[in-house]
């Protein structure tokens, strides 16, 4: 086993996989992709990997927190949740979804909106003080990212989205390598948008964050809109 699996967070991901793998949750499909990445993640902290490990550290975690917040949320009361974890929860329970519908309604939610709010926390007391370069070294260790997702996907359609799904074995013979590259490619351009917004909402005006957070949330809903579209 991974040694980072018996990191807090990773154990905390891996007990709520358990149990709703045991009560056929399909919330588990997306948070077993969450808890590989964040594995991989940790593994690449660990080998130094990144230009500032204990900013990414930092991030990490305060981008898990956002994770369990809403899911505590939505298990007391569904309509104190973000709207896009309601749907990303509500959803599961669906019978027509592909599981591969309810991990893209889960990293929709987690991405485009909690990653946002992540990032601008983490960024918001220390940007002034950052340099340009101190800036962009901020900017390359969340695009180093994007490699981790990278080498994390194919893993993640074999030994998640297979179990639900097993007709996707036969997409991943037929297509090879391309429709993992272009999960991937979705997943870094979501994850750029992302960098734009929380810069937005890192320099505005604190009364005008909520404003910027509303249309964030939008954009966030119609990527949703547009997951549940595509159905079979």
């Amino acid at each position: 086993m991974n040694t980072m699996s018996s990191t807090p967070v990773v154990e905390r991901m891996q007990d709520h996989i358990r149990r709703w793998e045991q009560t056929g949750d399909r919330r588990a499909v997306f948070l077993s992709c969450y808890s590989m990445m964040t594995q991989n993640m940790l593994a690449a902290i660990a080998r130094d990997e990144f230009q500032d490990p204990v900013w990414v550290d930092h991030l990490l975690h305060h981008f898990a927190d956002y994770y369990f917040v809403a899911l505590e949320a939505y298990e007391q009361n569904p309509a104190t949740a973000p709207a896009v974890w309601q749907i990303a929860h509500g959803c599961c329970r669906s019978p027509h979804l592909k599981a591969l519908q309810n991990l893209l309604l889960g990293v929709n939610a987690h991405i485009n909106y909690d990653l946002v709010l992540a990032v601008c926390d983490v960024l918001q007391n220390e940007w002034e003080a950052l340099s340009p370069q101190q800036r962009e070294m901020r900017y390359a260790d969340h695009c180093k990212v994007n490699v981790i997702i990278a080498q994390t996907v194919d893993r993640v359609q074999d030994q998640v989205i297979e179990r639900y799904n097993p007709e996707m074995d036969l997409v991943d013979r037929l297509m090879g390598s391309l429709d993992e590259w272009l999960i991937s490619r979705l997943i870094a351009s979501w994850r750029d948008q992302v960098w734009r917004n929380a810069i937005d909402r890192v320099m505005a005006p604190q009364a005008e964050r909520g404003l910027l957070t509303q249309k964030v949330e939008k954009a966030c809903l119609e990527i949703a809109e547009s997951i549940l579209l595509k159905r079979p």
